[in-house]
């Protein structure tokens, strides 16, 4: 493993805009519970430790089940875990997680997704998981552990 950068200092001005950005994108999807397992589920995509951490305490201080939590990582071979919208948001997170893989979001996957949110919920879905694939990739690339510092 290479070693740890010199600094894992984010400026204030580019914190606070990635923070208002994820807190902007999980309000207007209305649904914090589901915002919650839609960024649990691409960080384990994105193998983010830091942020897998966060986000599984967050989902269980709200109140999210132990099976729910466990299962989410197969959540397609689950029946009955999952209603039929978290399963859409969950195909949608994965679909735009992949992009570097697949190059597109599948058309079926979209209209899925487009058939259980309307426009608006739709876009900050989009937003949701833009957001957190982002700060998955700040802190896998800074190397930041559970329960390290994310801000000094």
């Amino acid at each position: 493993m290479r070693p740890y950068p010199r600094t894992t200092e984010l400026p204030t001005e580019f914190r606070e805009s990635m923070q208002a950005l994820s807190a902007a994108a999980k309000r207007g999807l209305g649904d914090g519970t589901l915002a919650e397992l839609v960024m649990i589920r691409a960080s384990q995509i994105n193998r983010c430790a830091f942020c897998l951490d966060m986000h599984l305490t967050l989902a269980r201080k709200a109140g999210e089940s132990a099976d729910r939590l466990d299962l989410l990582g197969t959540w397609e071979e689950t029946t009955g875990t999952y209603t039929d919208r978290e399963r859409a948001a969950l195909a949608l997170t994965e679909a735009v997680t992949e992009l570097t893989t697949t190059g597109f979001v599948p058309d079926e996957v979209y209209a899925t997704a487009a058939a259980h949110f309307d426009d608006r919920e739709l876009a900050h879905l989009i937003g949701v998981i833009t957001a957190i694939n982002s700060w998955n990739r700040l802190m896998v690339a800074r190397r930041i552990q559970p329960g390290g510092p994310a801000w000094t």
